[in-house]
């Protein structure tokens, strides 16, 4: 159906990408955002990596809509003159017992048609990455570094090009039915429409329980904080340098980035974050905090957890960063790193406390709600955009 009204909640990158896509197709778009500008959030703090589809289930909508996106991404990208660099990955083994993980890591990439993957050995490892040691590792040249917040930008440009309006400081609460249309509840009065596309990252389960779907997934907030090489150390690092995933932990380890503005980062660790949206290292939010501390189903995930989170604790100080960086590269020192902030992920758990791996995509009627969105949603987020309008429409 041409011309018809819709509303999309979330100026992120998975909104903004929804939206310049309806525009492009010849639909009347508004987008609502809570803050005064895009990328606010998740977007605008997240490592700036294209994930190039490594460590996915294949066959699974996040390995479908990865190497998709990869594609989307890139050439959007080259179109719109945003900066995008495929500089490569290592995901390294430093020890034998690594090896057969690794080895998984890479059949994976495989299947999922990453292009170019091989394992390589130490002296191909000094070869890519001349400061780097290690005993084998998976080789992804693929893998690029992008301006995710330029990307968002751009494409909100593309929306307001094509006729569309963006309410930047109006927060939508929730979203009702009304005869054929769905209404959008908003601070600032919101408005009926034809369909609804609720992309609200930290918030979206919020959102879409206030509006009759489902409490579960609920969002459960984990921060991970970053630290960043000194400038004069930034050339040691070429591309990206990942550790081998361990089983025994929800999340990635500490990894090496070089971002697109030249500079390194060195994390994240992970941890409970006592708020959706505290970028400090003393956040708290008592209504998010008492969310999370009253749910079934996070404490059914800490005692399934317990072994992970005492490590875990052992991640909070600055020398686990420096210890992190050192398996990778032996002549980092604590001197050489500063503090480089932090990133909160939206993590949808379920109701028996199991993690949400996948991405969530739940409709109402003529309603969508985007329920679970992690890495590597940015990603794939121009997929995310054509697999939800597609089947919408």
């Amino acid at each position: 159906m041409k011309n018809s009204s819709v509303a999309v909640v979330g100026a992120g990158i998975i909104g903004a990408a929804t939206a310049a896509l309806l525009t492009e197709r010849g639909h009347s778009v508004t987008v609502f955002e809570k803050e005064q500008s895009a990328a606010a959030h998740q977007t605008g703090h997240n490592s700036g990596v294209v994930h190039a589809g490594l460590y996915y289930e294949p066959g699974s909508l996040k390995a479908r809509l990865t190497r998709r996106g990869v594609e989307l991404l890139h050439e959007y990208c080259e179109r719109r003159g945003v900066a995008y660099e495929a500089c490569g990955k290592l995901v390294v083994a430093h020890r034998a017992d690594q090896l057969e993980r690794l080895n998984h890591i890479a059949e994976r990439a495989r299947a999922n048609g990453v292009p170019g993957i091989e394992v390589v050995d130490a002296e191909r490892i000094r070869e890519i990455e001349p400061n780097s040691v290690g005993i084998a590792a998976v080789h992804s040249p693929s893998t690029a570094i992008v301006d995710y917040p330029g990307v968002t930008r751009s494409l909100l440009d593309d929306v307001v090009l094509g006729g569309g309006e963006l309410r930047f400081g109006d927060r939508v609460t929730r979203v009702t039915k009304r005869g054929r249309q769905h209404v959008v509840e908003s601070e600032r009065g919101g408005g009926a429409f034809d369909y609804v596309i609720v992309c609200g990252g930290l918030q979206s389960d919020r959102i879409a329980k206030k509006s009759g779907a489902d409490p579960y997934p609920a969002i459960v907030p984990f921060y991970g904080d970053y630290f960043e090489l000194a400038a004069d150390k930034t050339h040691l690092v070429n591309g990206l340098l990942y550790p081998v995933p361990d089983p025994a932990y929800p999340f990635l380890g500490v990894h090496l980035t070089r971002m697109i503005d030249g500079r390194v980062t060195v994390g994240p660790n992970a941890f409970l974050s006592f708020a959706r949206e505290g970028y400090t290292r003393w956040s708290l939010n008592i209504g998010d905090l008492w969310q999370t501390s009253t749910s079934a189903a996070f404490w059914r995930f800490a005692s399934q957890n317990m072994r992970a989170a005492r490590e875990q604790i052992a991640t909070a100080s600055k020398r686990s960063f420096v210890e992190g960086a050192q398996e990778f590269m032996p002549e980092i020192e604590a001197s050489d790193m500063k503090w480089g902030g932090r990133g909160i992920r939206a993590q949808a758990m379920n109701r028996d406390g199991s993690l949400l791996d996948d991405f969530a995509i739940e409709r109402i009627d003529n309603a969508v709600f985007v329920r679970n969105a992690p890495s590597p949603a940015a990603t794939s987020s121009l997929a995310i955009a054509e697999h939800i309008v597609d089947q919408l429409f």
